[in-house]
């Protein structure tokens, strides 16, 4: 627990400095919002870009792993969507719940902690999750929630606006543009990869700070009535999605036992910040997504600790 402890802390301490700047005053009620499209329009296009272009798609071809992230994910995703829709009707904020309770923290915490318990050779699968979280994952929910805030109009006239929107998308436009240079063998020229290095490496705290930010802010009376949603979301992400995992490695996708962890282990990770920037962005749901990903991180710690301990 102590490893994951030194993982974790600077996370909360993140979104702790961003709280206490807001409730001093230091920064100013649009300061999170604001913050939150550095990070969509620069620092993670950044990310996503250095990451595919560093990418080799010969250490990357690992199929059975490749299904068993993939499928899990998209599985917790698509239930998600599908419950909230049931509920409530579909509508723009089903993505971003559906993000909520799929979107592992694979950036930030998966390649410390896979490090940490499994060792090096662990860098490959979290790399690989890492781009299905970003370019799978999240793209799914960017292109659902353009076609429901296009809904009404004349289909293709939606897909003609939907098809727009994506092409100026940063985060969708970067990683297809990065695809050049794995699929080339060209090297990212050194000058560029440094900017990208430097830019990317900004997301993860900065979006950290964004939601400590938010958190600070006068909630609503009524949000506090979205508990029984957190909760749901919580047990989703922590519990559903790394059984899932479980269940696909050990019968339809075998996996050898350090894959298999390492799927599990990457699943029963907390939820990241792109939910939450999402949710910025596009006047969802971020109150939700706010409180998941710091509830989340904090139960994790726990969750992680008892599998960590059941597979040493």
């Amino acid at each position: 627990m102590t490893s994951i402890l030194a993982i974790v802390l600077p996370v909360f301490a993140l979104i702790f400095a961003g709280w206490l700047v807001r409730r001093t005053g230091v920064m100013g009620p649009q300061a999170s919002s604001e913050l939150n499209r550095f990070v969509v329009y620069l620092a993670l296009p950044a990310l996503l870009f250095d990451i595919v272009a560093g990418a080799s798609w010969r250490e990357l071809w690992q199929p059975h792993f490749v299904a068993v992230f993939t499928l899990g994910t998209m599985a917790i995703f698509v239930l998600t969507v599908f419950l909230h829709a049931w509920r409530s009707g579909f509508d723009a904020d089903a993505p971003v719940l559906g993000l909520a309770a799929a979107y592992p923290n694979t950036g930030y915490l998966g390649f410390p902690l896979l490090l940490a318990a499994l060792g090096p050779s662990s860098n490959t699968l979290t790399l690989i999750a890492t781009i299905v979280v970003a370019c799978v994952l999240f793209a799914a929910a960017i292109v659902l929630i353009e076609v429901r805030l296009h809904a009404g109009s004349h289909p293709l006239r939606v897909m003609g606006k939907v098809a727009t929107s994506l092409a100026k998308n940063p985060l969708i436009v970067a990683p297809v543009l990065a695809t050049f240079f794995p699929a080339t063998g060209f090297a990212v020229p050194h000058p560029v990869e440094v900017f990208l290095k430097l830019l990317g490496a900004a997301a993860s705290p900065a979006a950290l700070v964004g939601l400590g930010l938010f958190l600070a802010q006068e909630r609503p009376q009524g949000e506090h009535a979205q508990n029984g949603l957190t909760a749901t979301l919580v047990a989703f992400k922590l519990f559903v999605h790394p059984a899932l995992a479980w269940l696909l490695a050990t019968t339809l996708f075998p996996l050898a036992p350090p894959a298999r962890h390492a799927a599990v282990l990457l699943a029963m990770l907390p939820t990241g910040t792109g939910p939450f920037m999402l949710a910025e962005f596009y006047g969802r749901e971020a109150g939700v997504t706010a409180r998941v990903i710091l509830v989340s991180t904090l139960v994790s710690i726990a969750t992680i600790s008892i599998y960590l301990a059941t597979i040493s």
